[in-house]
């Protein structure tokens, strides 16, 4: 993109952000310790029958388990987080990254930071990081070498931040559990199949060319999935949360079910049994080195709008498929979104969506701007903006549900898929 490098100061609140995420990551042990203390405050503050009551139904004896699981996703964590250069360097280096630098995908934008912002409503919310730029890094090699400041235990940590970290280990299980199949299969099922319907004429050996995009793509088993089905596909995603987490997930997993985490042991509400809260999963349910060899799979970090707006001239009709997923709502404006849609896709490229219509910065307290469409107005501003909106169909899905649990947040997800009218 065109246009001049990120302010010293952009470059100084990326670097901030960026130690922040790697600090929340490295007291994730400690903040969860610190939160089975005040259970066992609250059990010693009761009366002494009441305690006695409470150890025989093995309550109190439970906050051991609970304490054990914390250490066991703790290590695992601090193992994403031992080895940051790709992301570091990407960070201190920002102004040469945004000239291209060494990158293979080299994807540029000015640096405007976000405020923070989490929109939570049940177990469907994104986090809005600060951090913006553009830097690309493939999943083949390390970009940059910079190490974390040591400082970083004298940092406070926020519950906001160690809500995403919280809600990454539920995403770990969406994306690379076997627990996870049932919600991939009703959200990334549809869309794959979709993907290929849409481009069966082309025969399985030259899907290589097509290129698809896929924004927000999180932990990125939806990336890998259309590059195993061959096509070439770049994910894109902000959040430092999900980008550390895929590039260890990606690139550093030896073999499957390699590690165990327990992401259900935060909360002790609605569940049926300890069996519910202690549930350990097992991750990586396939192998993701082992992907199709051919296609071309990256990912560039940033913010959608930045990296791919109108601006970027390198952008403009340079992908055949754009794939969303739980993914539009979170537009401030979503004719921008649409837009840049449009800007990215070749005539006649097809846009897939899925997801449901949950505003995330609809009652901000940051002051950022916010448009709430509902669905039929999506869908005439779609077909106004240049897309013919086709196979449409409701489809319901949790989004990072716990089976076992005795809630469920139940979503009925828009699915269509839209060509882009030449």
């Amino acid at each position: 993109m065109s246009g001049h490098g990120p302010s010293a100061e952009d470059v100084q609140e990326e670097q901030a952000h960026f130690r922040q995420v790697v600090t929340t990551f490295r007291q994730y042990r400690q903040y969860s310790l610190s939160a089975n203390i005040r259970r066992r405050k609250d059990f010693y503050s009761l009366p002494l029958p009441h305690q006695k009551l409470l150890r025989e139904v093995g309550w109190y004896q439970k906050l051991g388990d609970v304490d054990d699981a914390i250490l066991v996703n703790a290590d695992f964590l601090e193992q994403i987080v031992d080895d940051t250069e790709i992301f570091a360097g990407s960070v201190d280096d920002l102004e040469e990254a945004s000239t291209g630098g060494e990158q293979e995908e080299a994807s540029s934008s000015d640096a405007h930071p976000h405020a923070e912002h989490t929109h939570e409503h049940g177990a469907h919310g994104h986090s809005h990081g600060r951090h913006s730029h553009g830097h690309a890094h493939t999943h083949e090699r390390v970009v940059g070498s910079s190490s974390v400041p040591a400082h970083e235990h004298r940092q406070k940590v926020s519950e906001p931040d160690m809500d995403k970290l919280r809600s990454t280990l539920k995403q770990f299980v969406r994306d690379w559990s076997a627990e996870g199949k049932k919600e991939r299969d009703e959200q990334y099922e549809p869309i794959l199949q979709a993907l290929e319907e849409h481009f069966k004429d082309i025969p399985e050996d030259g899907r290589s060319d097509i290129q698809v995009l896929v924004p927000g793509a999180g932990l990125g088993r939806l990336t890998w999935e259309v590059v195993n089905r061959g096509f070439s596909c770049q994910g894109n995603e902000f959040s430092y949360f999900m980008l550390l987490s895929s590039f260890f997930m990606l690139n550093r997993s030896p073999e499957t079910n390699k590690w165990t985490i327990y992401p259900h042991i935060h909360s002790l509400s609605n569940l049926q049994s300890e069996a519910s809260l202690l549930q350990p999963i097992m991750i990586p349910d396939v192998l993701p080195g082992e992907r199709k060899q051919g296609p071309d799979f990256s990912q560039v970090a940033g913010d959608f709008e930045e990296v791919y707006g109108l601006g970027a001239r390198d952008q403009a009709e340079a992908w055949d498929a754009v794939l969303t997923c739980f993914f539009i709502d979170t537009a401030k404006n979503i004719v921008s979104y649409l837009e840049i849609i449009r800007h990215l896709l070749t005539p006649g490229g097809v846009w897939i969506n899925l997801g449901p219509l949950l505003w995330h910065f609809e009652n901000n307290s940051t002051k950022d701007v916010s448009i709430e469409l509902n669905l039929a107005e999506v869908k005439v501003l779609a077909e106004k903006m240049g897309f013919k909106i086709e196979n449409e169909r409701m489809i319901e899905t949790t989004y990072v549900g716990h089976e076992d649990a005795m809630l469920h947040h139940v979503y009925n997800c828009a699915f269509w898929t839209a060509t882009k009218i030449k």
